[in-house]
């Protein structure tokens, strides 16, 4: 993606991540339940929406986040289908596919390391916010990886979906602290901060869809609507002289 189309990083990218962590939970449930998708024929709808945004993106000039933003809800709507085929339909032992995802994102990130972010020039956050191809498969499997870690927490060790958000939202808030000096720019602590973000989102997200709280459909529509009304309302300073960043 063009720089024009990035955010920068600090409090309001991660509160959206945050947030449109939570929508893509309910996001990914929703195409797989109410619109009775399942958990893949629902992949190729998301494939093709993706597609047709980053294709979008490279003809556009004007200075706004829209592409990253939606991408971003996409990714993690497929993630979520995809942590829910491989536990789910498919039975695969948590433990097993959270240790498979772990090193999947780790020869990810080498990989797109080696062979495509070290190549190019520091743009600032740009190091760590690429937008390229090694990126979004990167954040696809983190998100997995964290939707199988929130629901290891619910399901597994029988905490519910209450105390699943108790338990990883300030372990979250903790790395948050941790990071106050700039150490989310550091690749590998960015990468940590996501799989987190995407845990303590599927939990978060699972409560507020639960029957005794607002359920699927209205839990969908209201956190969409929050995570668009932040993106409006608060607004990032314009950066000077943006470059295009290549893909």
């Amino acid at each position: 993606m063009q720089l024009i189309h990035l955010p920068t990083l600090g409090p309001r990218y991660w509160t959206a991540l945050c947030l449109a962590s939570i929508f893509g939970a309910n996001m990914g449930d929703f195409f797989a339940h109410n619109l009775g998708l399942g958990h893949v024929d629902g992949l190729p709808f998301l494939a093709l929406a993706f597609v047709i945004v980053l294709v979008g993106e490279r003809f556009d000039r004007a200075v706004h986040q829209a592409y990253y933003w939606t991408a971003i809800i996409i990714v993690r709507t497929a993630a979520t289908n995809s942590a829910d085929f491989l536990c789910g339909d498919m039975k695969l032992p948590r433990l097993w596919v959270m240790a498979g995802l772990a090193v999947s994102l780790a020869i990810a990130v080498a990989s797109s390391w080696q062979w495509l972010w070290s190549r190019k020039p520091d743009q600032g956050d740009a190091a760590v916010l690429r937008a390229d191809s090694g990126y979004w498969i990167s954040m696809f499997i983190a998100g997995t990886l964290g939707t199988v870690i929130g629901d290891y927490c619910s399901h597994n060790l029988h905490l519910g979906d209450a105390a699943a958000s108790i338990l990883l939202s300030p372990i979250l808030g903790l790395l948050f602290v941790v990071a106050r000096g700039g150490l989310l720019r550091s690749l590998w602590f960015y990468w940590l901060t996501v799989a987190m973000v995407r845990a303590a989102g599927t939990a978060v997200g699972d409560l507020i869809a639960s029957r005794g709280m607002l359920g699927l459909p209205l839990s969908t529509l209201v956190t969409g609507m929050i995570f668009v009304g932040l993106l409006i309302a608060w607004k990032e300073p314009a950066r000077p002289n943006l470059v295009e960043a290549g893909t």
